[in-house]
């Protein structure tokens, strides 16, 4: 725990990131609709990170950490492993630097997130889909290229750039009483409460999760961190564990775990192209569908939710299957 502590990124760490990266990113917008305000009882604000040029929040932490190496670690490039977004937006993150990005990724990743690495110059070798295979492949491929490995979430560079997407939101809406994010590994909670547990401590953070991959829920009533190895949900982004760093700030900061099932995240995941008229992949849906699930928790409140990404595959949408 020691070691851990060390690594914990601060405040200051979250604030130097946002001006690193602000060159590199979009301040998204953030979307209202009088029709899921009546249906909550609560007043939502969208956070669309989906809006983003690689289409995902993890734009912020994969930009942070590639910007953040000095000339001498960039010649070797970067190396993760993800099951897309985190490995589009180092991708991306890596061109613009002019580094190569080498990311294993699961072979049943959606075939949009894979062109998007592709065509971010990233070159992609596939693993079954599992923690451990993809684990194991990454130690391979990391040892043959050498880059810096830019962990998908517990990182301290990619939590602390994570947390400026909570910076932005509490600054367009002047002030929150919840903010309400998906949790699959836990970077984007970690970044949330990173930033809200010094910029706006009123503000509550709860995060969201797929019934059929509730490890974090689990980790969060047990006390510690409790990891399955291939969880299956269509909110395909969410299907990591915890690790220390990002469990630090979970059991620490979050004040609820939520959990939907897989109906539930579809339906909301229909609303939100319908009234927000965006598109949001199952992931990002997440969080609608639990405070649809628990709305007396939310009645009356000020909400925001974070869309974390928009990589969808157009052929293969969940309602269609």
């Amino acid at each position: 725990m020691k070691d851990v502590a060390m690594q914990i990124p601060s405040y200051q760490d979250m604030l130097d990131a946002h001006d690193r990266i602000r060159p590199h990113i979009r301040l998204t917008p953030v979307r209202v609709s009088d029709y899921l305000n009546e249906l909550t009882g609560a007043q939502l604000f969208f956070k669309c990170e989906n809006f983003q040029e690689p289409g995902a929040f993890k734009v912020r932490g994969a930009s942070n950490a590639v910007f953040g190496l000095s000339e001498e670690q960039a010649k070797l490039g970067v190396a993760t492993h993800s099951s897309g977004n985190h490995a589009s937006c180092l991708s991306y993150a890596a061109m613009l630097r002019g580094i190569p990005c080498n990311v294993v990724m699961p072979r049943t990743a959606p075939q949009a997130k894979k062109d998007t690495v592709r065509r971010y110059v990233g070159r992609i070798t596939e693993c079954e889909p599992s923690t451990s295979s993809r684990e194991e492949t990454f130690a391979r491929v990391q040892a043959e290229t050498g880059g810096d490995f830019v962990h998908p979430y517990n990182d301290p560079r990619v939590i602390a750039g994570q947390g400026t997407c909570s910076k932005e939101l509490i600054e367009q809406t002047d002030g929150l009483d919840i903010v309400v994010a998906p949790i699959g590994g836990g970077g984007m909670i970690s970044g949330t409460c990173l930033t809200l547990s010094t910029l706006a401590p009123e503000t509550q953070v709860i995060a969201a999760e797929p019934e059929t991959a509730d490890d974090a829920y689990r980790s969060f009533k047990a006390g510690r961190i409790i990891a399955d190895d291939a969880p299956k949900s269509v909110a395909d982004g969410l299907l990591v564990p915890l690790k220390d760093l990002t469990w630090h700030f979970v059991s620490n900061h979050v004040a609820q775990i939520y959990t939907a099932s897989e109906q539930e995240i579809v339906e909301a995941m229909k609303l939100i192209w319908k009234h927000l008229r965006v598109v949001a992949e199952p992931s990002s849906a997440v969080p609608l569908a639990t405070i649809l699930k628990n709305s007396a928790a939310f009645r009356g409140k000020r909400v925001g939710i974070i869309i974390t990404g928009g990589n969808v595959d157009l052929d293969r949408l969940p309602w269609n299957n």
